[in-house]
Formats: C-alpha cells, sequence, structure tokens
C-alpha cells in the first residue's frame, strides 16, 4: 500500500475545514438538535393574533411563538438566535420535509394522517370549535344559529360542520380572511363566526376588539395542538417534550396563555399531557 506524505500545509487545510463545518451548523433549519447553533428557524404563522402574528415593526408575538421561543431557549438557543419562518397550513408538512425550518409550532393539529408524515412533539394545547359573538348575543348552542349568519373563510370546514350536523337553517357567508369574518361581526352583517376558539380569542384579544365579543364555549370538536419535526427525529421530539413539561411546570404555560387570550376570557384547558391526545 502506498502511503502519501502528509505535510504540515495539508494538516492545517483539513483542521480548518473540520472547523468551518462544526460552525456552520447543518441543513435542518439551522443549528443543531441539542441547540449551540448560529441560528435556529422555526415555523409559525404571520396572520394569527394571539398565537403567531408579525407586527408593523417587524417583531413577533402571540402563544405559539411564546412557546416556541420558550422550547429554543431549552435548546440553547436565545431569542436573537431564532430565525421565524411563515409557514402556512398547506406548506407546514413540504417545509419539514425540505429542512426550510427546525421545527413548527403554528396552531398545527396532531392528526393520524398529518403523523403519517412528520413527527409531533406535544400537544402543548387543546382547543375546540367555537362560536365568536357579540358580547349582547344571545346565541347560547348551536342550534341558535339557524337563520342566523355564520362566517369562516373559504374552504374552511369549520362552518360546513356547523351547517351539516348542528345548524341546517344557518346562512353561510365564506369570506378570504378570519379578519374579514371579524369585521362583518363587528358590524352586523354576521351573527358569529367559526374556528378553533384559540383563535377567536386571539382575534378578540386585539385592542380594536376588546370588551366587544364572547367565545360560545360549545366545544364542537377537540384540536390537539402539537409541535411538528422533520419524520424520524425522534431525538429532537424528546427534547422539545422535556421544554414543554419544563414550561408546564414552571408557569410559564399559564402565563403564556393569559397574556396572549386573557383579555376574551378564554376557558382554556389545563395544559394537556404529553402524548395524550384527546379524540
Amino acid at each position: 500500500m502506498k502511503l502519501r506524505k502528509v505535510t504540515a500545509a495539508s494538516v492545517t487545510v483539513f483542521a480548518l475545514a473540520l472547523t468551518a463545518t462544526a460552525c456552520g451548523g447543518d441543513s435542518n433549519g439551522g443549528g443543531s438538535s441539542s441547540g449551540g447553533g448560529k441560528t435556529i428557524k422555526i415555523g409559525i404563522k404571520y396572520d394569527q393574533p394571539g398565537l403567531g402574528l408579525k407586527k408593523p415593526d417587524g417583531s413577533f408575538s402571540g402563544f405559539d411563538v411564546d412557546v416556541a421561543t420558550y422550547v429554543a431557549k431549552q435548546l440553547g438557543y436565545k431569542p436573537n438566535q431564532i430565525e421565524w419562518v411563515e409557514t402556512k397550513s398547506a406548506d407546514r408538512e413540504n417545509a419539514l420535509q425540505r429542512g426550510d425550518v427546525k421545527f413548527i409550532a403554528a396552531t398545527y393539529s396532531i392528526t393520524p394522517e398529518r403523523q403519517q408524515k412528520v413527527d409531533f412533539a406535544g400537544p402543548y394545547l387543546l382547543a375546540h370549535q367555537d362560536l365568536l359573538v357579540k358580547k349582547d348575543s344571545d346565541i347560547t348552542k348551536g342550534t341558535d344559529l339557524n337563520g342566523k349568519n355564520l362566517c369562516s373563510v373559504t374552504g374552511s370546514t369549520s362552518a360546513q360542520n356547523v351547517h351539516k350536523t348542528i345548524a341546517p337553517k344557518a346562512n353561510l357567508k365564506e369570506l378570504s380572511s378570519y379578519s374579514e369574518c371579524v369585521s362583518a361581526l363587528q358590524s352586523g352583517q354576521v351573527d358569529a363566526l367559526t374556528t378553533d376558539d384559540s383563535i377567536l380569542a386571539g382575534y378578540a384579544a386585539q385592542d380594536q376588539y376588546k370588551g366587544q365579543f364572547k367565545l360560545a364555549g360549545l366545544k364542537l370538536s377537540n384540536e390537539n395542538y402539537g409541535i411538528g419535526v422533520k419524520k424520524g427525529d425522534t431525538k429532537l421530539v424528546d427534547q422539545i417534550n422535556k421544554a414543554l413539561e419544563k414550561m408546564e411546570s414552571d408557569g410559564s404555560w399559564e402565563a403564556a396563555v393569559k397574556k396572549n387570550f386573557g383579555p376574551a376570557d378564554y376557558k382554556n384547558e389545563p395544559a394537556p399531557k404529553i402524548g395524550q391526545i384527546v379524540k
């Protein structure tokens, strides 16, 4: 076997290559599963007040943002090392598979279909489909919607579920965004808006709407919000689960709920037990 002579110059080049590799992080959303990289890319919503919202000044707020920031800290990242990435509902699985983000906290309900494509930590919040109505509304149960105008976004199954199973005589009004539905509710064009109660509470908690709306509290479905990670990254799932357990035990979870949903009188469920999916 012929051996190649190793020169001092080649040793130096090799050492520099190792240093560059160690500093660069991996390609899956930045950093490594154990933290300590330069940055970490986290997927959130940009347009959901109270959950994931990009504000005019470029900062971010919401319950999902607070949860993700806490988890990132436990993984070894400071807030200024987080790169927030907008991940719309239809692109969440692809974003994880492509490695665009390390994990996603974006009202991401855990379902058997999604579990075929990604892995989930959590759940970290149990939400329910509900109704948002005016403070003085007489709508107290689903059947009260018969003959009333019910709003949801185009393509949403929430309003269709209500119309088919609870109030077949409700008048459905589909708009392009929840913001438009909230404005329509405020002006009296519709009598109720339906989607997850956490999303409704986030909108109702906005300064311009404080004191105007209330949640009906109907619990029409169970939505187990989880943190999505790339399929097969069980180590990261375990790390995130430990972080979520710590967030609940030290009071940070409850504080985040009150901060983001409190103004809407959101009657949240207790922090769910990790791994326990309510059907």
